[in-house]
């Protein structure tokens, strides 16, 4: 659930896997040294179902059960915080609080629709989790960006729904405790996961989130605008990843801050890699913009300090999209930038959308073009392919609800599964292409380069997994 900026059901359980949820690891690590109990019951990645998610909840009885969710399961998340109150499941009152993007865009919403206590809005929800067990426990101050019950109001029979202003992003992420990966189960997402070629594996996120933080599809742009991006020091990230490699032998990290620090900042961190030998213990994983301004000779720097895999968010081929999502980068400097990746030693990652509803089948067949000629070069690895789901509270669901673009406003069926927006183009013709682009797996020159390059046991693991997620893919974007 958490730690995915878009939504996506996988129909392929040998592929399917949970992703390390940073923020929320944050959040139970700082709570706990707050002096709170704090127990981590992360169904999705332990493969429970409802029922015994419920009884783990009724023998632990917590006062406080913390839930992050996305658009598509929202109305699930209702019903349950209903039956949870009703106390005909848990036979003890309990506190129930709600986070995430969604809930960030329409805090009112899920307030007037279940019996949930509270909504923290904003991405911080580290620091204002630990702000509300304050001020259930003694007292304090409740924080901006907080939706909650207002008791007098309902003896006044008015509307009982308070909040305590917009939420703010202030946070020194210095501040933050190193995160107790023993509480948060890290195993449960150190092996299955495709941006790891080696196991174990492990997420950090050491910038919130991306210093653009201005496209105007991205659902996290909700929770973290850009201009309040912030990042730990340099050398809080590098004892981070020294305590990894040290106490859980951790053989790749992958750090998913929304765009991974530039400028001095990593430099500073690729020299810092190098002098403390880690470039020689572990890969290091990122996301990157293209418009980063990074030079032939950063990302020399970079394939030096130990960086294997590197993902850019490409998503079109086409100029006037690229610019209609605020995306402030060129088509033209997509293939330098990744040639210099590649030359650097390092295994460049993209992602791509379609379904815009201003491209032409001509647009899309462009960007389905440079994808093939990308894998047909070399100097793109993998990919991911998606239809663009304008999730509410971003620019583009604005903008949809400006030109009357969406289909329905009924929220499970933003799950990726079929088109949100009027485009022009059937939804079987928008899903075809969808699986198409995955066919740039399938030139012969990038499958020999792919078999060719196989050397170890390591390898012989990540090209299977990428196979079967490729099959998978296919299936995801089938039929509903």
């Amino acid at each position: 659930m958490s730690q995915n900026r878009q939504f996506q059901w996988f129909s392929n359980k040998l592929t399917s896997y949970a992703i390390y949820p940073v923020v929320m690891a944050s959040a139970a690590t700082l709570l706990k040294s707050k002096g709170y109990d704090v127990v981590w019951l992360d169904g999705v990645a332990e493969k429970w179902t409802q029922k015994r998610f419920l009884e783990k909840l009724k023998k632990e009885k917590p006062d406080l059960v913390v839930l992050e969710v996305k658009t598509p399961v929202i109305k699930k998340y209702w019903q349950l915080i209903n039956n949870l109150k009703s106390l005909s499941i848990i036979n003890y009152p309990l506190s129930i609080v709600l986070v995430g993007d969604h809930v960030t865009a329409l805090p009112q919403e899920s307030m007037e629709n279940s019996k949930v206590d509270f909504v923290l809005t904003g991405g911080d929800y580290d620091f204002s989790l630990l702000n509300l067990a304050n001020h259930l426990t003694r007292g304090a101050k409740l924080a901006p960006g907080v939706y909650y019950r207002n008791v007098s109001s309902v003896k006044r029979q008015t509307s009982n729904i308070a909040n305590t202003s917009h939420f703010q992003l202030n946070h020194n992420l210095n501040s933050l405790p190193m995160i107790d990966r023993d509480l948060t189960r890290w195993q449960l997402y150190s092996h299955k996961n495709s941006n790891f070629y080696r196991a174990p594996g492990a997420y950090t996120m050491f910038g919130r989130d991306c210093w653009w933080g201005k496209c105007t599809f991205c659902s996290w742009t909700t929770i973290f605008p850009g201009k309040s991006y912030r990042h730990c020091s340099v050398k809080k990230a590098l004892d981070e990843i020294g305590h990894l490699i040290e106490k859980y032998h951790v053989r790749e990290i992958m750090d998913d801050s929304g765009t991974f620090p530039v400028g001095d900042w990593l430099k500073e961190f690729c020299q810092g890699m190098i002098k403390r030998g880690y470039n020689k213990k572990i890969k290091f994983n990122c996301n990157m913009r293209f418009n980063a301004s990074l030079t032939e000779k950063d990302y020399q720097l970079m394939g030096k300090a130990g960086f294997r895999f590197i993902l850019y968010g490409l998503e079109s081929a086409n100029q006037k999209t690229l610019d209609r999502i605020n995306k402030n980068s060129t088509v033209a400097i997509i293939e330098p930038v990744l040639t210099w990746a590649t030359k650097a030693g390092l295994m460049p990652h993209i992602t791509i959308m379609i379904g815009y509803p201003w491209e032409s089948e001509k647009d899309i067949k462009e960007t389905l073009a440079l994808a093939h000629r990308l894998f047909k070069k070399g100097i793109v690895f993998t990919m991911q392919a998606t239809i663009v789901i304008p999730y509410p509270g971003t620019p583009l669901f604005a903008e949809c609800e400006k030109n009357d673009w969406l289909k329905t406003k009924d929220w499970e069926r933003y799950d990726m599964r079929e088109p949100i927006m009027e485009t022009g183009l059937s939804n079987e013709k928008l899903m075809g292409y969808a699986r198409s682009l995955y066919s740039a797996f399938a030139s012969p020159q990038f499958i020999w380069r792919t078999l060719s390059s196989i050397r170890n046991w390591d390898d012989i693991k990540y090209v299977s997994f990428q196979g079967l997620k490729f099959l998978s893919k296919l299936a995801d974007f089938g039929k509903k």
